[in-house]
């Protein structure tokens, strides 16, 4: 009787996780899941380590390092790498910062997603649709690899 009743109050829609917490809800998820009686076992599987020479990883090992040094040897503006990596680890930090920060205010999640899907579609329609605009997005992804690679041809 308790758990008809308690199953017949509606739930909040305001939270999407007040759903899961619905009485009804709880009872299914409390509900326990057949087992199987013939499952495999992590024992009954077959496994191997597979075999490597280190003779053969050590050449390429040799020279991707020494790869790598040439490029270092050759960087004119060192401290421009330290300054763009700490600048781009601390943006990805306040980043996770402002999610969290943002999942609080009530409206802003669903604002945010209307405005991406907005911006996908318009997207869809300025260049996915037409094989012209297509080959305008192409041409454009070309031009700015080749402006990013620095190929000058």
């Amino acid at each position: 009787m308790v758990a008809a009743a308690a199953a017949a109050r509606p739930v909040p829609l305001r939270r999407p996780g007040a759903l899961f917490r619905a009485p009804a809800l709880s009872l299914l998820a409390a509900a326990p899941f057949p087992r199987r009686t013939a499952s495999l076992k992590i024992n009954q599987l077959p496994l191997t380590a597979p075999r490597f020479s280190k003779e053969s990883d050590s050449a390429e090992d040799d020279e991707l390092l020494s790869e790598l040094r040439d490029k270092w040897d050759a960087m004119e503006n060192k401290s421009s790498l330290f300054l763009y990596g700490s600048g781009a680890i601390l943006a990805v930090w306040i980043s996770l910062v402002l999610v969290r920060a943002l999942d609080s205010v009530p409206l802003l999640p669903g604002l945010l997603e209307l405005v991406g899907l907005g911006y996908s579609g318009w997207f869809v329609y300025r260049y996915l649709l037409f094989q012209e605009n297509r080959k305008e997005l192409a041409n454009n992804l070309d031009t700015l690899k080749k402006r990013i690679i620095g190929d000058d041809e």
